[in-house]
């Protein structure tokens, strides 16, 4: 099967030598988005509430670049500087999952890349067609 790269300009531009997220078949691999503004490549300000809304939406925008959803995620992986944000994110998380239930870990990690508070990863499978 052929690796296909993604790209899209709704998310930021992959800050090192990696893709935003590639495809393979069916199945879709997001790399790991923080809460960094698509049109400046700056992290947002307003805490973890606003990082974490704004990783998702990039993560969103580059699911919807591979013809996949918050719906179609098998898995997801959550990095937290302070695991302390825990209750908050999920709050935030499960809003915008809506009612999917993809498998989850989240894990308490020293540092992230620019500063950042919140880092999402994903593996999800391709809408299927309608």
């Amino acid at each position: 099967m052929k690796i296909v790269p993604l790209a899209t300009p709704a998310a930021p531009a992959a800050i090192g030598p990696y893709a935003q997220g590639v495809s393979c078949g069916e199945l879709v691999f997001c790399s790991g988005q923080i809460g960094l503004d698509p049109t400046t490549g700056e992290l947002i300000a307003g805490g973890i509430e606003a990082e974490t809304r704004r990783a998702l939406a990039n993560l969103a925008a580059v699911l919807d670049c591979a013809d996949a959803s918050f719906a179609s995620l098998l898995r997801v992986s959550i990095y937290l500087v302070d695991l302390g944000d825990f209750t908050r994110v999920n709050a935030i998380y499960a809003e915008a999952l809506g009612e999917a239930r993809p498998a989850r870990s989240t894990i308490g990690v020293a540092a992230l890349p620019r500063g950042a508070r919140i880092e999402i990863d994903a593996i999800a499978t391709r809408r299927a067609p309608a």
